[in-house]
Formats: C-alpha cells, sequence, structure tokens
C-alpha cells in the first residue's frame, strides 16, 4: 500500500477541527502529522488549547493527536515543510484567510478549505463530490495564476445548502427553476454548544448572518457549467431563502417548495431520489456513503433526532415530497452539518483529490 500523506489541521482546536481529527484516524490515504492554531495558542498541546470539546468525552483512542504540539497557522514555511496537504478549517477575516490559503497554495501545499473566503474566487473549484467534480478542471487555471506545480485551493460549499440541493440535483431532467426555502439550522453551524451560547436554549433566531445570500446563490455556482475555463452560474434557477437559527445541536432541516418547468409525477421524483446518478459512483472512497439520498415515506421524517446520523452523519435525507396549492411540489430535507455540510465533506472532497491524482 502507497504511504500515507502528511496531513494538517489548521484550526485544529476548533469544532470542525477537532471533527476532522476524528474522521482522520486510522484513514487509509491520510495520517494526521501536525495541528495548528491561532498564534495565542501556538506551542500548546492541543487538548490543553481545547477549550470546548464538541465530540470526544474519552480522548484516549486520539492520545496521539491529542498530545501534539499546536504550531501557528501563520508559520507557512514552517508547516509546509512538514505536510503533504491541509485542511482549513480556520475562523479568521476573509481577507486575511484568501491571503493565507493563496500562501499555502504558493508554497505547493493543496488547501482544502471549509471557509467561505474563497468560493467565489473565479478559479477555485467549490465542489460537492457527488453533484459537480467536472468543476476541479479549475485547478490547472488556478495553478497557471498562482506559478505553482502541486498548490492549489479547492473549496467545500456552506453546510446548510446540502439539505435541500442534492434533491434538486436529483431532478434535474425536470428542471427546477424556481425554489423557496426556509432552513432551520443547527447551533453547532455557528461552531458552538449550548454551554457556550445559553440563550439559544429553547430558542428560535430569525437571522443568520450572510447565510441567506450563501443559501441563495452557492446552488448556481454548484449547478453551474464550465466554459471557456470559468464557472457559468446556473441563472434559470431562482432561490428565494431564509434562514433561521433553532434549537438543535446537529442537523440543518430544510423546508422548501419548488416548481418544475417539465411536468412531473410525485412517483417520478421519488424514483429519481432513490435512484441518483452521482460523478462519484466509479470510486469507493472510504467517506462515501453507500446511499447519497434517503427518501423516507413516514409523515413525521426526516427527523433530526432519527436521521442525522445517517450514513455516518454523509446521507442526505428527503422526506414530506407532497404537492403544493401555490408551487409544484414541497418537501422537507435534513443534512448533518458537521459531517455532511463540513469535516467530512471537506474529507470525502480529498478522498476525491487523492484518487483523481491531484495530491501526487
Amino acid at each position: 500500500m502507497a504511504e500515507k500523506l502528511r496531513v494538517g489541521v489548521l484550526g485544529a482546536t476548533g469544532m470542525v477541527g477537532q471533527k476532522l481529527l476524528e474522521l482522520l484516524e486510522n484513514h487509509p490515504y491520510f495520517k494526521v502529522t501536525l495541528v495548528a492554531a491561532s498564534s495565542k495558542n501556538c506551542g500548546k498541546k492541543l487538548r490543553e488549547a481545547i477549550q470546548f470539546p464538541f465530540f470526544q468525552d474519552d480522548e484516549e483512542e486520539n492520545q496521539e493527536v491529542f498530545n501534539m504540539t499546536l504550531y501557528d497557522v501563520n508559520d507557512v514555511d514552517t508547516i509546509s515543510s512538514k505536510v503533504d496537504v491541509v485542511f482549513c478549517a480556520l475562523n479568521m477575516k476573509k481577507d486575511l484567510l484568501v491571503e493565507l490559503e493563496e500562501n499555502y497554495a504558493k508554497h505547493e501545499i493543496p488547501v482544502i478549505s471549509n471557509n467561505s473566503a474563497n468560493r467565489w474566487t473565479e478559479d477555485v473549484p467549490m465542489i460537492i463530490p457527488e453533484i459537480n467534480t467536472s468543476h476541479l478542471e479549475l485547478i490547472e487555471k488556478q495553478k497557471k495564476r498562482l506559478n505553482t506545480k502541486r498548490g492549489f485551493i479547492v473549496a467545500k460549499p456552506n453546510c446548510s445548502i446540502q439539505s435541500y440541493l442534492p434533491a434538486l440535483y436529483a431532478w434535474k431532467e425536470f428542471m427546477p427553476y424556481e425554489v423557496l426555502v426556509t432552513t432551520f439550522q443547527a447551533i453547532s453551524g455557528a461552531g458552538k454548544t449550548f454551554i457556550q451560547w445559553p440563550e439559544m436554549i429553547s430558542n428560535v433566531i430569525p437571522y443568520i448572518e450572510g447565510e441567506e445570500e450563501k443559501s441563495e446563490r452557492e446552488p448556481l455556482r454548484i449547478l453551474g457549467n464550465i466554459e471557456d475555463e470559468k464557472v457559468h452560474l446556473k441563472e434559470d434557477l431562482k432561490i428565494s431563502a431564509q434562514c433561521i437559527r433553532a434549537s438543535v445541536k446537529i442537523g440543518h432541516t430544510a423546508s422548501c417548495a419548488v416548481r418544475f418547468r417539465k411536468k412531473v409525477t410525485l412517483d417520478e421524483l421519488i424514483y429519481a431520489l432513490e435512484n441518483v446518478k452521482t460523478d462519484i459512483d466509479k470510486y469507493d472512497l472510504p467517506s462515501k456513503p453507500k446511499t447519497f439520498i434517503q427518501y423516507l415515506k413516514e409523515d413525521n421524517r426526516p427527523e433530526v433526532q432519527k436521521d442525522v446520523l445517517f450514513e455516518n452523519g454523509m446521507g442526505i435525507s428527503i422526506g414530506r415530497l407532497r404537492e403544493d396549492n401555490l408551487f409544484d411540489y414541497k418537501f422537507v430535507g435534513l443534512s448533518n452539518n458537521v459531517t455532511r455540510g463540513a469535516a467530512g465533506g471537506a474529507l470525502l472532497l480529498a478522498e476525491l483529490l487523492y484518487k483523481e491524482g491531484y495530491l501526487n
């Protein structure tokens, strides 16, 4: 078996960073050899710097990683000499993140980014592996701009859109053209627990800064086509989004209504969900769910407590599909924002890059 690639996790003390470390344990392609965080934590052991453990009640199984000493994420020269690829799970100002991620790429280190900083950089592909693998061809254009041989940036999209966009993708032959969506998003989407955010207990806040713009625009880029080395947005699809923070730990739920240009039956929509073909069907990737989308026929599903861990958190759950008296059909979707929407989605993207040869 080939030697595992050395991985660095930037932002290892945060929620997504911690989940990445959990998912990377004993991975067949990658081995965590370095953890990094802000300068204030530089030199500390990772376990000492984690103020709010999100997932590990017992850290013994990750003893080697949790005993690693944190590097300063800004020490790009040193970190680049010790890793082959980095996952970026940092929470920083956008302009600083754009500069930092490009700096790593220019040091010939591929960057799998979990933040929004570079999602709209013209030559940075924003990828859901099952849906738009073809956008990886932008990497060669990006390398020319950065003057690199191996270094580049790829981004994963916003976590909330993954509760409804896979359904729209499955129904593409029926040409959805208008979508009204309301998302009910878990507090972990803000990187917080109820201990950090007690005012969210038994509460709903009808505003998440910047989220509605992302929910309306990012799907258009993901579903867009590449022409002349750039992504042309799917402008014939209009999405109106309202994003609400709900008193849930993990799991983003979406209530959607859709209009289609082609006449379609309920049975045809369900069949399309259950038989969707994806861009990564040809690969046996370690993090790939066996079933990308499950359709649930019960009236009270999908439900966070029952369905958020479907396919180890990497699968999408759709239910309550029915005719609507204003739109054509409406449905409810659910995705795991921490796994599929963040760390697991980033890892699946890295596995795809590995198989496609971009990490050689």
